[in-house]
């Protein structure tokens, strides 16, 4: 796809953003560009109005360059490897199109747009509490795992490079990891210049080395530490910077809870085979989650099962709380509305503090609440078996909960796990009435049967991305 020849090929960013404000419009006459959100070395990033689909958008708008070879190539690569990549932590590219009027060839990459901020504009308002870097901390070490175990090393992870996207009446902050910009093949030499923003680099960056996946860890530690501090933990000039981690560890406070201290130590070892793995740290930040979620009362305890840290473990290996259309969720809540014979049916899955309605059948969005502590649903997912309430209003483990006290119309609630192979429920399969009625034995098994054919279907999509990406 190209840029519509408005555009004057090589011409600065400025008068790209000025021709789009006067309403011209780019890549094919498709997309509408708007104020710039983001500015690097070699792009500037701006919002966009998709006019096709009618949603907002990023695009990416490279600078010409005049050894336009060598760069087209660079942002080529790029495209290429986002193009690649599908995981809820990292951004994905929507589209993707070059200018090549008057011999200046740039790429524009058009990817999602995040709703929030970056994580350095979020610290300017000061740091973030334990609970939210313990949330921050898992999405980021599974994207960066899932980026490593494509074959690629990121390289240049700093707060700038991760969005976040907070969740709807939540306080829990959804990260993604973007700019791939100077990302490289594990393996791959770097050659004779080290990359990357000094106060990132991993000690044997500093020191020459090749970068590797343990050098991404250590960069995620120093992200996730300031994060924890709003504060950079080797300030100074690029040179004081660079060379200060190799004579000191990293300052990590004392009065952070100790599995978080823990984990940060272990991803911040000097030596890089002495540092934790990312399916450690992500492991760690389970623990250090639930433990959070408990010391703080975030959800009543009695939701929590047994082994909480493996569930939400799960939860994230399939790879399904981006909140995006899924015609097998969509196709399941349609399916258990028909035989349990009900109005109104729900596919949800569970984090460890909120919900997330993947399918809704009948469902107005006002009765979608994504706190866990207000939802029917985390009851089966708690004890991993099937239930069955008559009489939402009066029996007592539904009666006080906040969607029933605020829906006289509800009657009825039947709910059954989503169970994966190894015994975790990551989230339910839920009908609910306007009448009062008993669920038959018969009904309830066939709830059970559409959730156990759902969770053949993930499991079979996540055997391919293994098999497909060697995993």
């Amino acid at each position: 796809m190209v840029a519509q020849d408005d555009l004057e090929s090589g011409a600065a960013d400025e008068e790209l953003l000025s021709s789009a404000m006067q309403g011209r419009q780019v890549m094919n006459g498709r997309y509408l560009i708007g104020g710039a959100i983001g500015h690097g070395g070699a792009a500037t990033v701006y919002t966009a109005t998709d006019r096709l689909l009618g949603r907002e958008v990023a695009v990416k708008v490279f600078r010409a360059s005049g050894d336009s070879a060598e760069h087209l190539e660079e942002q080529m690569a790029e495209a290429r490897l986002l193009a690649r990549f599908s995981h809820h932590a990292l951004t994905t590219l929507l589209d993707a199109g070059v200018e090549t009027k008057s011999g200046a060839p740039r790429i524009l990459l058009v990817m999602e747009k995040i709703a929030g901020s970056d994580l350095r504009q979020r610290l300017r308002s000061g740091p973030m509490t334990p609970l939210q870097v313990a949330y921050l901390g898992l999405d980021l070490a599974d994207g960066l795992h899932y980026v490593h175990e494509h074959g690629y090393l990121h390289r240049d992870i700093k707060p700038a490079n991760i969005l976040l996207a907070p969740e709807r009446r939540t306080n829990r902050p959804r990260a993604k990891l973007a700019d791939f910009g100077i990302s490289s093949i594990i393996g791959t030499p770097q050659g004779e210049f080290t990359t990357g923003t000094a106060a990132y680099l991993a000690p044997e960056q500093v020191e020459g080395e090749d970068a590797i996946p343990a050098t991404d860890v250590y960069a995620l530690g120093l992200v996730l530490l300031e994060a924890l501090t709003a504060k950079i933990a080797f300030p100074g000039t690029v040179l004081e910077s660079a060379f200060s981690r190799l004579a000191r560890d990293a300052a990590i406070p004392d009065h952070l809870p100790a599995g978080m201290r823990s984990t940060l130590e272990g991803m911040l070892r000097r030596r890089p085979a002495d540092r934790m793995t990312l399916p450690e740290a992500e492991t760690a930040f389970q623990k250090t989650l639930v433990a959070e979620l408990l010391r703080t009362q975030t959800v009543d305890p009695a939701l929590l099962a047994e082994q909480e840290g493996e569930r939400v473990a799960a939860v994230h290996r399939y790879d399904i709380l981006a909140d995006t259309p899924d015609e097998a969720f969509d196709r399941t809540a349609r399916l258990a509305a028909r035989v349990a014979r009900t109005p109104m049916a729900f596919v949800s899955v569970v984090d460890a503090e909120h919900k997330t309605i993947r399918a809704a059948h009948g469902l107005p969005d006002h009765l979608a609440p994504v706190l866990r502590s207000d939802a029917l649903c985390a009851i089966p997912i708690s004890t991993g078996r099937p239930i069955a309430i008559d009489g939402v209003h009066v029996d007592p483990r539904t009666a006080r909960n906040p969607i029933v006290v605020a829906h006289p119309e509800l009657r009825s609630y039947a709910g059954v796990p989503l169970v994966t192979h190894d015994g975790h429920a990551i989230g339910a399969v839920g009908v609910l009435d306007s009448e009062s009625r008993t669920f038959t034995p018969p009904e309830l098994a066939d709830l059970a049967e559409l959730a156990s054919a759902l969770m053949r279907e993930l499991e079979l999509r996540r055997a391919a991305r293994r098999a497909l990406f060697r995993e």
